[in-house]
């Protein structure tokens, strides 16, 4: 963008801080402000510890999650697909650690309670890697559109999700190959995560579909908290992922690596892999994160932000 004359931008009727709410922050921002260095004892430095503490405004999460939507929208396809590749293969370290916590513990009722934590290692991964997983543009991507409807934003968004999604797929279909074909893992390893791949797939389509909400649901309720959670990124993650795993919801592409798994081992057909699995579980995951956390989060800014 061109910077214009400062006349012209006080005068311009699009600057959002002509907007009334917008105002009314920028009102109560000086007012704090103004009570921080004036009216009270508070040193310049107190203030400022103060200002640090303040919790994000939830117009202000929007804004930074709309903000990293349209970057990723603006990316090119070359570097959605390697980024994309890069996280259907780190998310593989989930099944792998939490098959690793399955073989060592002892066979009892509190086992699967410490097996999940494994299942959190692929999203530290992939999140703090900033690599790009399909689940967590189901709402940064969705928010610019929601924003503004266009044919542009309908389109980057089909061409992120397309790229990503099949980047992931590729991805975690090379993650089950090398644990298939390859000696990738040890034998009493890759037996653990088989077992946790038969548990998974022991599902009716309708279960697959509903679980599938409640694990986009916590996506995308993952990626709205972290632009608060500066500091604790890591706790944020592991609790989110953490739940995911000992609800026994369904994640389209952490799934994927197992039922991969299976295909690749013959214990299951390709087309009933994406009928049984991919379908449910994708669609549950798109309407969790879209349909429902998306859009009631926009739904919630919406009269701030006009």
């Amino acid at each position: 963008m061109t910077e214009g004359s400062n006349r012209s931008q006080a005068e311009d009727p699009a600057d959002p801080r002509h907007r009334p709410n917008a105002r009314k922050r920028a009102e109560r921002a000086a007012g704090r402000e103004q009570r921080a260095h004036g009216g009270s004892a508070l040193t310049h430095r107190e203030a400022r510890e103060v200002e640090e503490r303040l919790r994000l405004s939830v117009p202000a999460i929007y804004e930074v999650v709309r903000q990293e939507g349209e970057e990723e929208l603006e990316r090119p396809v070359s570097s959605l697909w390697w980024s994309g590749l890069a996280a259907g293969l780190s998310i593989g370290f989930s099944v792998v650690a939490e098959a690793v916590l399955r073989h060592h513990l002892p066979e009892a009722p509190w086992r699967p309670l410490v097996e999940n934590f494994g299942y959190t290692v692929g999203f530290l991964i992939v999140i703090l890697a900033r690599q790009q997983l399909f689940t967590e543009n189901t709402i940064a991507a969705i928010l610019p559109l929601a924003a503004d409807f266009s044919r542009v934003n309908v389109f980057g968004v089909l061409r992120l999700w397309s790229v990503v999604f099949l980047a992931n797929m590729v991805g975690t279909m090379g993650v089950a190959a090398f644990n298939a074909v390859l000696p990738g893992t040890a034998p009493d390893v890759l037996a653990a995560m088989l077992q946790l791949s038969r548990e998974m797939m022991d599902k009716s389509w309708a279960e697959m579909f509903v679980r599938g909400i409640g694990g986009g649901f916590l996506i995308a309720a993952l990626v709205w908290i972290l632009p608060s959670a500066k500091g604790s990124e890591f706790l944020v993650i592991v609790t989110i992922t953490y739940l995911i795993a000992a609800a026994e919801f369904t994640h389209i592409i952490a799934g994927s690596v197992e039922a991969f798994l299976l295909v690749a081992h013959g214990e299951l057909g390709l087309l009933t892999m994406l009928w049984d699995f991919t379908l449910p579980v994708l669609l549950g995951n798109v309407l969790g994160g879209t349909a429902l956390f998306a859009l009631i989060s926009y739904a919630q800014v919406k009269e701030e932000i006009e």
